[in-house]
């Protein structure tokens, strides 16, 4: 038996503004099986995980060129 899928989970490289990403959820709408598209708006808690995560990788960079 083989397992059934309920959605997808598609995240985006860099936060666009709402009206420039209009052409992309229609475009996503388009694609059969889809019923609904719906933007998750960028908050503060995104923006601390992005920076604790700039941080740790620097960390590691420079660990490593230390290392050399």
């Amino acid at each position: 038996m083989t397992d059934r899928i309920k959605g997808f989970t598609v995240a985006l490289d860099n936060d666009i503004r709402i009206d420039d990403v209009e052409f992309i959820m229609n475009a996503i709408k388009m694609v059969k099986g889809v019923s609904n598209v719906e933007p998750l708006v960028s908050d503060s808690s995104d923006f601390i995980a992005r920076s604790r995560y700039k941080s740790e990788v620097q960390a590691k960079i420079f660990k490593m060129l230390y290392e050399l």
